[in-house]
C-alpha cells in the first residue's frame, strides 16, 4: 500500500515562487536605490531600542533591516559579501542583482526555461569580465600619483563627507601609502585593518587629523609617570596587575593570628614579583587589558616606567603586530614556572601622551616591526561621526584595492553603458536561445546609469540615450575609440570623459560586483519550489485551560 506523506506546512511551486522572490528582491533594491551616486540620499534607521543610524552605505542599511523573506536575505548577504571582499560598491551590486531577476521573470513569463536564462547569464557575465579587462581597464601607473587621490574622491563623493573630499582623500591616501609594503612573493599589500580610526565629536569635520603612529584612546595610569618615553620597550599584557586574591572557595585555616599578616604580605608580594619580572626584562612601557591597582602603580612610578591600563584587546593585538611584541596572556612557561622573556617586548621610537582635540591620547610613534597610522575624526555629533567612519572605511578599501591590483576603470556609469552595447551586439551573434537572456542582461546593465541620473534629478531617458550613442560609436567606429571613457557628469547633467575628469573606481570592484550579482540572481532563479514548515504548537494538551475547555473540570 502506498502512503501519501503529508507535510505540516504549505508548499508553493513554479511561477508563484519565482514572482514572489523577484518581488522581494526588487523591494530590497528599491530601498537602497535612492542612495546610489554622488547625489544619493541618506536613510535614517531606528532600531527597537531607539538608536538612530543615518547612512547611505548599502551594506549598513541592509544589515540593519530585519528581513524575513528568504530570497531577500540572499541580497542582504550579497551586500555583506561585497563589503568584506571589496569594501565599496555595495549598493550597486544589490541593484544589478534585482534588475537581473526582474529581467529573468519577464523571460520566464514568455515561456523560456530558467536553465536557458541561467546559461545565458553565466555566458554574459564571463564575456563582461573579459571585455572590462581587455578594453576598459587603465593601469594605475599610467595615471600618475593623482590616481589614488581620484579613486578616494570618487568613493567619497556619494558620502556625507563629499563636500570635503579633497581634504579627506589626502588623509586616506597618506595612511595607505605609509602602510603599503611588498611581501616575499613580490605582491604589494596594504593592511588597512591596522589603521586605527578614532572618533571624537566636537569641532568641525575639517579638524580631523592623520597621525603617524598608533593612537590609543587611553591615558597614563598615574600622573606621577612620565608623559613621554623615548626608545620605548613595550610589554603587552592580557591580565590584571592587581593584588592577587585567593580563588573562590579556597579557605585557609590559621591557628596563629600573627600568620594572617604573613598571608596578606604574600598576596601583595605575588603581584610585586610579577611586576619586577616584567621590569627586569627591560620594559619601560607597560600596556595591559586589565587593571593596575594603586599599590602596584607605585612600583612602576619608582622606576620611571609608563603604564597604561584598560586598553582594548584589539588595540593591543595591533600594537603588538606593529612593534614586534608578543601579547602575553600568562607569565607561566612550559616548565610550570613564571618568567617574562625580553623577546616578548616590542620596540618603538617614542610613546607619548598628547592632547589632541579635547582628549588625552597615547601615541606610539616609530614602531619597529611595521609602520602604524591613525585617523582621528571630528564631527558635530555621534551619528555624523559614525557615518564619517563608514565613509572613510569605504574609501580606504577602494584605495587598498587599487594599490594591490594596480588597475582602475572609469566610473559614472561608463562601464555599464559600454557593457550594455557590447552584450547587445554579442547576443545578436549567437544562434541559440541564450541570445534572449544575454540581451536582457545587457538591458539590465543600464539600471546603474539610469538610477544615477534619476537620483541627480535629471532626464534619465535623454542622458542614457546620449551615453549609449557615445559607446556605440566607440565600439563600431575606429576613429572614435576614445569615446569609451565617456561617463555621466551628474552635477551638470551631461556626458563627459571620466578618465580625464578623474572619476575612477577599482577594476576589482566592478568585476566582483558583476560576478556576485550574477551568482545571487542565478541562486534565486534556480528556486522553483518553496516549502514552509509550520512551527509545531508547544501547548500542553493536559494543561489546565485545555482541561476546562474540554469540560473535564
Amino acid at each position: 500500500t502506498t502512503q501519501s506523506i503529508s507535510l505540516f506546512g504549505e508548499r508553493e511551486k513554479g511561477e508563484t515562487v519565482r514572482t514572489q522572490n523577484m518581488t522581494a528582491a526588487v523591494a530590497i533594491a528599491n530601498i537602497v536605490k535612492s542612495s546610489l551616486g554622488p547625489v544619493g540620499l541618506d536613510k535614517m534607521l531606528v532600531d527597537e531600542v531607539g538608536d538612530v543610524t543615518v547612512t547611505n552605505d548599502g551594506a549598513t542599511i541592509l544589515k540593519l533591516l530585519e528581513v524575513e523573506h528568504p530570497a531577500a536575505k540572499v541580497l542582504c548577504e550579497l551586500a555583506q559579501l561585497q563589503d568584506e571582499e571589496v569594501g565599496d560598491g555595495t549598493t550597486s551590486v544589490v541593484i544589478i542583482a534585482a534588475e537581473l531577476l526582474r529581467a529573468a521573470d519577464e523571460l520566464i513569463k514568455q515561456k523560456i526555461h530558467p536553465t536557458t536564462i541561467i546559461n545565458g547569464y553565466k555566458l554574459a557575465c564571463k564575456e563582461s569580465v573579459k571585455f572590462i579587462q581587455e578594453n576598459l581597464t587603465i593601469p594605475a601607473a599610467d595615471l600618475g600619483k593623482n590616481c589614488l587621490l581620484n579613486v578616494a574622491k570618487t568613493s567619497m563623493s556619494s558620502k556625507i563627507i563629499g563636500a570635503d573630499k579633497d581634504f579627506f582623500a589626502n588623509i586616506v591616501v597618506q595612511s595607505c601609502e605609509l602602510l603599503k609594503f611588498t611581501n616575499t612573493r613580490g605582491e604589494t599589500k596594504c593592511p588597512i585593518k591596522t589603521i586605527n580610526v578614532l572618533k571624537a565629536h566636537g569641532k568641525s569635520t575639517r579638524e580631523s587629523i592623520f597621525v603617524k603612529g598608533y593612537a590609543l584612546n587611553c591615558t597614563i595610569a598615574s600622573q606621577l609617570m612620565p608623559k613621554s618615553m623615548k626608545n620605548a620597550k613595550i610589554a603587552c599584557i592580557d591580565f590584571s596587575l592587581q593584588k592577587s586574591k585567593m580563588k573562590l572557595g579556597v579557605q585557609v585555616v590559621v591557628d596563629d593570628p600573627e600568620k594572617l599578616d604573613a598571608i596578606r604580605q604574600r598576596e601583595a608580594d605575588i603581584t610585586k614579583e610579577k611586576i619586577q619580572m616584567i621590569l627586569a626584562s627591560g620594559a619601560n612601557v607597560i600596556l595591559t587589558t586589565g587593571g593596575i591597582d594603586d599599590m602596584c602603580l607605585k612600583y612602576f612610578v619608582d622606576v620611571g616606567a609608563l603604564a597604561v591600563r584598560r586598553c582594548k584587546k584589539e588595540d593591543l593585538k595591533r600594537i603588538a603586530r606593529a612593534s614586534g611584541a608578543t601579547l602575553v596572556a600568562s607569565l607561566s612557561n612550559l616548565e610550570g614556572e613564571e618568567s617574562f622573556e625580553p623577546a616578548f617586548l616590542g620596540a618603538a621610537e617614542e610613546v607619548v601622551q598628547e592632547r589632541i582635540c579635547d582628549d588625552e591620547l597615547i601615541i606610539i610613534k616609530g614602531t619597529k616591526a611595521k609602520p602604524a597610522a591613525s585617523i582621528i575624526l571630528r564631527g558635530a555629533n555621534d551619528i555624523y561621526v559614525d557615518e564619517m567612519d563608514r565613509s572613510v572605511h569605504d574609501s580606504l578599501c577602494a584605495v587598498k584595492r587599487v594599490i594591490e591590483s594596480k588597475s582602475v576603470v572609469p566610473g559614472g556609469g561608463c562601464v555599464e553603458a559600454a557593457l550594455s552595447i557590447y552584450l547587445e551586439n554579442f547576443a545578436t551573434s549567437l544562434g541559440s536561445r541564450e541570445q534572449l537572456a544575454i540581451a536582457e542582461f545587457a538591458h539590465a546593465m543600464l539600471v546603474i546609469p539610469k538610477t544615477l541620473v534619476v537620483n541627480a534629478a535629471k532626464d534619465s531617458t535623454e542622458l542614457v540615450a546620449k551615453l549609449r550613442a557615445f559607446h556605440n560609436a566607440s565600439q563600431t567606429i575606429e576613429a572614435k575609440r576614445q569615446f569609451k571613457w565617456i561617463g555621466l557628469d551628474l552635477e551638470n547633467g551631461k556626458c563627459r570623459d571620466n578618465k580625464d575628469a578623474g572619476v575612477l573606481e577599482p577594476e576589482m570592484s566592478k568585476v566582483k560586483s558583476l560576478k556576485f550579482a550574477t551568482e545571487a540572481a542565478i541562486t534565486i532563479l534556480r528556486i522553483d519550489d518553496m516549502i514552509k514548515i509550520y512551527q509545531p504548537s508547544k501547548e500542553d494538551p493536559n494543561s489546565y485551560s485545555n482541561a476546562v475547555k474540554r469540560g473535564q473540570l
